[in-house]
């Protein structure tokens, strides 16, 4: 109903006329309301004005998520600020989402932060489904990432592993495990992509808290992203000031890296070194292969997509695979003796890997149990849709609690123990065709980096186990605590003590 008219009969109350329309008027209201909210998802009551359910999803949202899911069911929607937000905790919606109606949600909402650390979203996690983003992900899944061009690397994996347990066989007393699965990701990541490990002493010091602010800061809350109106408080917060600086020095940090390799005279056709990604992506660069022109801020962000995913997401499983192992020596003492069987005295190498069936198992279970990203990339819906019986907006942004369905006691037998044994027997995988198990996604966007990170999480965590007697210091209990960011670390670092055997 017109405004005008409604308030002019607001003011003649004495118009029976004027009662009965807005009598019915307010039904109707009521009526469309009520009709939107059934066909709606189930939502938690009390939301905020203005910030809806933001604020009260705490310090561990994985964790709020599903208690409201308990409640709610495994389909439940929420408002975060404007934004509406449907959080799935089941394999089976999962798989709705990832596989069946995976062009649909193969969208991602905006992010300020992306925005200005990944040059525009320009990078292959965050850019919007399009025609740009097919040909960039073409480029990671075809030349960067290809099981061609992670086995070219293996030398590299080896190598750094090597150097890993001779450190900690100089000082076997405290081992920081946290610091040293961060060192030994960030070296590996280092040649693959840029050709050497930058920086030493302080300089790499440096770098590496660079890195870590940029994933800290990639996984920040911006205000804007929920409440458009009042994103200048992303300004006073410092927020926008931080990452301004830190996309910065990124920026200077990736051009210098770049201009190495332009100015380098040994890295041709037939030098016979392996060629890094930087390498690789100047040749497409440069040969025009992807049909339209390579631009210098895509590489940039492309390279800061292997930092991204191929550091911290890697090192944070093999810091939980360790901690579930010192927590349940029963299960260190079983893959111990599987590499023993296996590998004899040498180093653990990448052809023994395929024969350690508990070492997978191992690293399966952790993934259940800690996805190093438990609430996926979030997407974004682009069309009206209908999902089970509910209807989805266009623009309603998607959350995964793979989390929760890691731990769901409809799926999983005992769903909070630590058992390996469960995949001795099972076919289930982590590589995004088994729903029940999905620490890395599903369908088109799905981490195109699986296998590279496997392989260092394997070949590391085998390592360890076979060169070292390793126990808590002080006979100490483990906190398994966790940190939520865009990973989940542990809240304190893993410190243990090693005897070389």
């Amino acid at each position: 109903m017109d405004c005008d008219l409604l308030v002019a009969l607001i003011g003649h109350p004495a118009s029976v006329a004027g009662f009965i329309v807005l009598f019915i008027w307010l039904l109707f209201c009521q009526k469309s309301s009520s009709q939107e909210e059934q066909s709606s998802p189930p939502s938690p009551p009390r939301k905020l004005p203005i910030f809806g359910h933001l604020l009260k999803l705490g310090s561990h949202p994985h964790i709020t998520l599903q208690s409201y899911a308990r409640r709610h069911g495994p389909l439940f929607l929420l408002h975060l600020g404007s934004k509406p937000t449907i959080v799935v905790s089941s394999s089976e919606i999962a798989r709705d989402i990832m596989k069946t109606h995976d062009l649909v949600f193969a969208n991602r909402p905006k992010s300020s932060m992306a925005d200005k650390l990944l040059y525009n979203a320009s990078d292959i996690s965050a850019a919007p489904y399009g025609e740009y983003w097919r040909q960039m992900r073409s480029v990671g899944v075809l030349h960067l990432l290809s099981n061609k061009r992670v086995q070219s690397f293996r030398s590299v994996r080896e190598e750094e592993v090597k150097l890993m347990i001779e450190k900690i066989q100089r000082n076997p007393i405290s081992v920081n495990l946290t610091e040293t699965f961060s060192g030994l990701t960030n070296n590996v990541v280092c040649r693959v992509a840029l050709g050497a490990k930058y920086g030493v002493g302080e300089d790499l010091i440096n770098l590496r808290s660079l890195l870590l602010e940029f994933l800290e800061l990639l996984g920040s809350f911006g205000v804007r992203d929920f409440i458009p109106w009042l994103g200048w408080i992303d300004g006073i917060s410092g927020l926008d000031a931080r990452a301004k600086r830190v996309a910065k020095e990124l920026d200077v940090f990736l051009g210098r890296v770049i201009q190495d390799h332009v100015d380098s005279e040994n890295r041709d056709e037939n030098s016979g070194k392996h060629k890094d990604l930087v390498d690789v992506l100047l040749w497409i660069q440069r040969n025009n292969t992807i049909g339209f022109p390579l631009e210098m801020d895509s590489i940039k962000a492309l390279i800061l997509d292997m930092f991204s995913a191929g550091t911290d997401t890697i090192s944070t499983v093999l810091e939980w695979a360790m901690s579930e192992l010192l927590k349940h020596p029963e299960a260190m003492k079983k893959l111990k003796s599987e590499i023993r069987e296996i590998s004899g005295d040498h180093y653990v190498n990448e052809d023994d890997l395929d024969k350690m069936h508990y070492l997978k198992a191992v690293i399966k279970e952790t993934l259940r149990l800690h996805p190093p990203i438990p609430l996926l990339v979030p997407r974004e819906s682009t069309q009206y849709i209908k999902l089970r019986g509910y209807d989805i907006k266009p623009k309603t942004r998607v959350m995964i609690n793979a989390w929760a369905i890691g731990r769901d006691p409809e799926v999983w037998e005992e769903a909070e123990e630590f058992r390996p044994e469960r995949f001795m027997n099972s076919s289930i995988d982590f590589k995004g065709q088994d729903f029940e198990l999905i620490p890395f996604g599903a369908g088109r966007r799905g981490c195109p980096g699986v296998e590279f990170a496997t392989v260092i999480n394997e070949i590391g965590l085998a390592n360890l186990v076979h060169k070292f007697e390793w126990m808590l210091p002080n006979g100490e209990d483990l906190d398994m605590t966790g940190a939520f960011g865009l990973t989940i670390h542990r809240k304190h670092p893993l410190v243990a003590t090693a005897t070389p055997c």
